[in-house]
């Protein structure tokens, strides 16, 4: 008796396994596998080139106005504004017939590198294809002001009915620095940015009595220099990104001091200045570096968050993108990126919070061989195209989600 008792338990704890095996069986879920590449495709907001509103290649086209003049280079030309029926734009430009001999040979007649000695000079344009030289902007201070030596690489905000010039600025040659790569190699370390304010962009301009950024400390990211201002504006205030990196024994750019282990791996990159006022003070950000790259990088409004171009670093020949302003991500890779170019902005500066960015179609970009001379670039990523492609991308991601399966002629795209 006792024997079938426990016979018949194991009978009923075997059928026990049995249905709770089945049961199992059915609520398992079946075990999804994605490649690497799937996985970023899902998780990392990219999207195909035909749905990709920053799928563009840029082109490149001459323009009339800067024909080749012996001793004569420009370079770093500015974001470009409109007002009322003319273009303008900013740019580096030397005292004509200067030699470049390097830092150790230089003097007050001969420059140390090409932007040595410069002065930032304008042009204005009808269509942007020909251009008038007008003179210079605003030109080098006086002895022992810190924008003596040389003023260049320039950028311009217009706000509150202002005109605000940015620009690199070097105040002795004592400065300049030997990077021993070759005779002219190096840079003014330290330098600053310093910026002047007209009430018209024919000036006149006025400097401002003390820089509105300068390098960090020996240990932090940017203590080396400070290069390549640019401007957007949200929220009613004024992000101010430049280019940078730490004081590292193998780099271009050496002055005395502590090097900076923390960030040895990262020979350039981009942080970003917030300020509530056009002139500052302008306080670093806390999640510096927010780029990893930079020199000759492009910045420009687009939605209400802002578009960043990389020509180098890990990221490089790519558009990036942050609402914030500070976390940027690749928006697409693989592009002809223009070097030292300045965006032309429609809309000027109007907060993106107000108004959204209008995007770019066009702008010039300095070209290096064989001399420093401009040319126009042109791009596909204006707000209204990106609007026309969004709203396919989001056709298909409509068709993804619905139960039923309904053709749309719409869906066969082309682009």
């Amino acid at each position: 008796m006792i024997r079938k008792t426990n016979r018949k338990k194991e009978m009923n704890f075997v059928l026990v396994l049995i249905i709770l095996g089945l049961f199992s069986c059915q609520n398992k879920k079946s075990e999804k596998y994605e490649s690497a590449s799937y996985k970023r495709f899902r998780e990392n907001k990219v999207v195909y080139e035909k749905y990709n509103e920053f799928n563009t290649q840029f082109t490149f086209k001459k323009i009339e106005g800067f024909d080749f003049e012996k001793g004569v280079e420009r370079y770093y030309p500015s974001s470009i504004i409109k007002k009322d029926s003319t273009y303008f734009m900013w740019y580096s430009k030397p005292k004509l017939n200067t030699k470049v001999v390097g830092p150790n040979n230089a003097n007050d007649s001969l420059r140390a590198f090409h932007w040595d000695l410069c002065d930032i000079w304008y042009a204005t344009s009808s269509d942007g294809f020909k251009w008038e030289e007008q003179g210079a902007a605003v030109s080098r201070g006086k002895v022992g002001n810190y924008d003596h030596r040389s003023v260049f690489n320039p950028e311009i905000l217009f706000a509150n009915g202002k005109y605000y010039l940015a620009y690199q600025a070097a105040k002795s040659i004592k400065d300049a620095r030997w990077s021993k790569l070759f005779i002219t190699s190096g840079d003014f370390t330290p330098n600053v940015i310093g910026m002047s304010v007209a009430d018209s962009p024919n000036g006149p301009w006025k400097a401002l009595d003390e820089p509105i950024l300068q390098p960090g400390s020996q240990k932090e990211w940017d203590a080396e220099v400070i290069h390549e201002p640019t401007f957007f504006v949200k929220g009613g205030q004024y992000f101010l990104y430049y280019k940078s990196h730490g004081r590292l024994p193998w780099t271009t750019n050496i002055s005395p001091g502590e090097y900076n282990k923390e960030h040895a791996d990262i020979p350039l990159s981009t942080g970003v200045a917030i300020a509530n006022n056009p002139e500052g003070p302008y306080v670093k950000s806390k999640y510096n570096p927010v780029l990893m790259g930079g020199h000759g990088s492009m910045v420009w409004p687009y939605r209400n968050g802002v578009c960043a171009t990389l020509p180098e670093g890990p990221e490089r020949n790519s558009i990036l993108f942050a609402e914030d302003g500070i976390n940027f991500y690749p928006v697409i890779q693989g592009l002809t990126i223009p070097k030292g170019g300045g965006t032309y902005r429609p809309g000027k500066f109007t907060d993106v919070n107000v108004e959204p960015g209008q995007g770019i179609t066009w702008g010039i970009s300095h070209k290096l061989f064989p001399y420093y001379h401009f040319v126009r670039f042109e791009c596909n990523l204006s707000l209204e195209n990106g609007n026309k492609v969004r709203e396919k991308h989001n056709m298909i991601k409509d068709y993804k989600n619905s139960i039923d399966y309904k053709y749309d002629s719409r869906l066969k795209t082309t682009n």
